[in-house]
């Protein structure tokens, strides 16, 4: 075994000395210490502040004698369902079982539960009884309150209350967990530990709770949509004091979001000892590092608060990048790589060209709006100039043939960019033959409900690139991904969205149905039928033949595709684009 991953067996604890571990990540994906992977940036966090840590990586769930495979940690367990919600790994949209696990040995499915998080702490708690249990990542972050499982379709409490954690990470954790960790190595009870930011926890009764916020009862918001949707944007927009819940037995308690980390320490996260590989005991490999193994994350955070994206909710929009040296430094670490072939596959992170914007906001950044839709907000500050510098810095860096840009890229944020030079180098150095961008749609009221920005935004966008292409005598092309079935979307928005894929010359190899995930404002959307910014309603498509009428226009042109393009041209009254004809959809 390679000395440098963490212990994963009583072995392992031998040979690096160590009698009793202080904490043991429990995850329901592969071992692989990557910076990609969220149980690799903890475990490694809480090494680098001197705690041992070992990993149970998809223990075995139908008893609790996998969970014992290391011992009692002297300290507490800590879970992740994984990089993914495990709900979404294990199911489509459609709710069918999915074929593969990205985050498992060969892909090969079945090495987690249904809801990993739940099903983990409660066989920690059948092996261990009251040792401390604190939950984190993904899965828990967006179930912290009352929420909507589109899984069981109804609304569901905490998943503090159905697992019976101490303690809830919500956000990025790094902050959080040493907090805690110092808090129990100091002798304090899990349970007495509530006041650490970026966490929630229950108790009985709010006697010791002061200066929060109550939102409707777990049973409020389970009995009315409407309640659901005000509690949902209450959750959203507060970010100064602590938010209150009340479910059958006590109060769901939420401290204020801790503060993100600043770029020193940034720097340092990405600059622990990562083996940056999968754990030597697999024998096949781990699909998504080989996604991701070559990549860079240069930024957290989004600006861009789409509706359908869990980041607002979770990492929050305050926009956080590493310097460019700490960039550089990994490159070149990449490069040392026996498998390296010359090619960085990303320099990015949730939306790449974030990297340097700032909020110039006295009060700091708030949350009540969008800062970029409808129109950018007065206190951003555009910047493209330092991630233009960081680009050009990494392509120089020796060994390095190409850098590539595949994190999303927000085209009207990049139209701010009056010098056009973030373009012009993405145009000449960066992409190579395509360029995939997600207008996810064209119709303005779906687009306003999404908070994406206008279509037109999106062509003017495509001219500019094109250009810069063209000037660089390269034949190159932007590849849009579209949304079907996203609240507000009709029949005829559909439609329309179709046209516009017929009007562009441009056949979508894939279609992207929308998939209702805990803690996206799309979701409220979806199981209230309300706009919970506005309070009006929204139409939502929910029967399966809708859902596969709106993405089957998307493929128009595929003949698997023509009764059903037919039937829903029909359902929307546009038997004229049925027929014979440059401008019909599809054949009578």
């Amino acid at each position: 075994m390679n000395d440098g991953f963490l212990p994963v067996s009583k072995a392992d604890m031998e040979k690096n000395g160590i009698e009793q571990l202080d904490f043991v990540l429990v995850t329901g994906d592969a071992y692989v210490d990557h910076p990609s992977f969220a149980h690799a940036i903890i475990s490694r966090y809480l090494a680098a502040h001197g705690y041992s840590v070992g990993i149970i990586a998809q223990p075995s769930w139908k008893s609790f004698g996998d969970f014992k495979r290391l011992g009692r940690p002297r300290l507490g367990f800590l879970i992740s369902a994984g990089n993914m919600d495990s709900m979404v790994n294990l199911y489509s949209v459609t709710k069918h079982r999915r074929a593969k696990d990205m985050y498992s040995p060969g892909g090969k499915t079945g090495k987690r539960p249904e809801r990993s998080t739940v099903v983990y702490a409660k066989r920690i708690r059948e092996a261990y009884g009251n040792v401390p249990v604190i939950i984190g990542g993904i899965e828990a972050s967006l179930r912290r309150f009352a929420h909507y499982d589109y899984w069981d379709n109804e609304v569901k409490p905490s998943i503090l209350i159905e697992s019976g954690a101490d303690i809830l990470v919500y956000g990025m954790g790094e902050r959080p967990i040493i907090e805690i960790a110092e808090a129990l190595d100091g002798g304090l009870a899990a349970q007495d530990i509530t006041y650490v930011e970026g966490t929630s926890y229950f108790t009985p009764t709010l006697e010791r709770v002061y200066e929060y916020m109550e939102l409707p009862s777990f049973r409020q918001v389970r009995a009315d949509k409407k309640v659901y949707a005000q509690a949902f944007m209450t959750e959203m927009r507060n970010r100064k004091e602590a938010l209150v819940q009340k479910h059958e037995k006590g109060f769901v308690v939420q401290n204020v979001p801790s503060k993100p980390l600043d770029q020193k320490e940034l720097d340092f996260v990405y600059s622990l000892p990562y083996m940056r590989a999968a754990h030597p005991m697999y024998q096949k490999p781990i699909p998504a590092l080989d996604e991701v193994k070559f990549s860079v994350t240069a930024t957290r955070g989004c600006i861009g608060a789409c509706a359908f994206c869990a980041l607002f909710y979770h990492q929050g929009k305050d926009v956080a990048w590493r310097s460019i040296k700490s960039v550089v430094d990994e490159i070149k670490q990449l490069t040392l790589d026996t498998e390296f072939k010359g090619y960085i596959h990303d320099v990015g992170g949730p939306t790449a060209n974030f990297y340097g914007v700032t909020c110039t906001n006295p009060k700091g950044r708030c949350t009540a709006r969008r800062c970029l839709t409808p129109e950018k907000c007065r206190y951003l500050k555009e910047n493209h100039a330092e991630y233009v510098r960081l680009l050009r810095k990494v392509r120089t860096v020796n060994g390095v043939k190409k850098v590539f840009v595949r994190s999303g890229i927000r085209y009207d944020y990049a139209l701010l960019d009056k010098s056009g030079e973030f373009v012009k180098e993405l145009a000449v150095h960066h992409v190579s033959g395509q360029l995939k961008l997600a207008p996810e749609h064209v119709s303005p009221d779906v687009l306003k409900l999404m908070g994406k920005p206008e279509i037109e935004k999106y062509q003017r966008f495509c001219q500019k690139f094109a250009a810069a292409s063209k000037r660089a005598g390269k034949k190159q092309y932007v590849l849009p991904y579209f949304m079907s079935s996203h609240p507000g979307s009709t029949m005829m928005d559909a439609v329309r969205l179709a046209e516009f894929i017929r009007d562009t010359g441009f056949m979508p190899e894939q279609a992207q149905d929308f998939y209702p995930t805990p803690g996206t404002l799309a979701t409220c959307m979806y199981y209230t039928g309300l706009d919970p910014e506005t309070g009006k309603k929204v139409y939502v498509a929910k029967s399966t033949e809708e859902k596969s009428m709106q993405r089957a226009l998307i493929q128009y042109k595929n003949p698997k595709n023509h009764r059903i393009v037919k039937k829903a041209l029909r359902k929307a009254e546009r038997d004229d684009l049925i027929g014979n004809g440059k401008k019909k959809l599809v054949r009578d």
